[in-house]
């Protein structure tokens, strides 16, 4: 059984940071794709927005409005995928869930309906408020 479980949310002031985990269990390609998104108060899970991206290679990509404070990386080896959140804005605040692919998707980087519908693997999520 795949099991994604985040960690490290909480509240922190406006430029501070952040470090979120997500350790993965029993999935049976550990290399897989695998994202961050963030879903807003009050939008389901089809209002989830992807932040992150890591893929098979370690190429990562970033929406624009987290580029330069956001890193994705992924500890092959534990098997934990982590973001390091930088200069947290007020608009930052929101439910933060990480995501895989099964064995050759990639559907973790996209924030389309069709993309959502197909991401096999998600955490539970962790909560981040940002307050001024």
């Amino acid at each position: 059984q795949v099991q994604l479980v985040e960690s490290g949310g909480g509240s922190v002031q406006a430029g501070g940071s952040l470090r979120l985990s997500c350790t993965v269990s029993g999935h049976p390609y550990p290399r897989t794709c695998m994202g961050w998104y963030r879903q807003v108060y009050g939008k389901g899970r089809e209002g989830r927005v992807n932040l992150a991206a890591i893929d098979r290679a370690g190429t990562t990509k970033y929406a624009n409005s987290v580029k330069g404070r956001f890193t994705i990386s992924k500890d092959n080896r534990q098997n934990i995928l982590y973001l390091d959140m930088n200069e947290l804005k007020l608009e930052d605040s929101a439910m933060y869930f990480c995501a895989a692919d099964g064995k050759d998707d990639c559907y973790s980087a996209s924030s389309t309906s069709h993309a959502l519908a197909r991401i096999p693997y998600w955490g539970q999520g962790t909560q981040v408020t940002v307050f001024s």
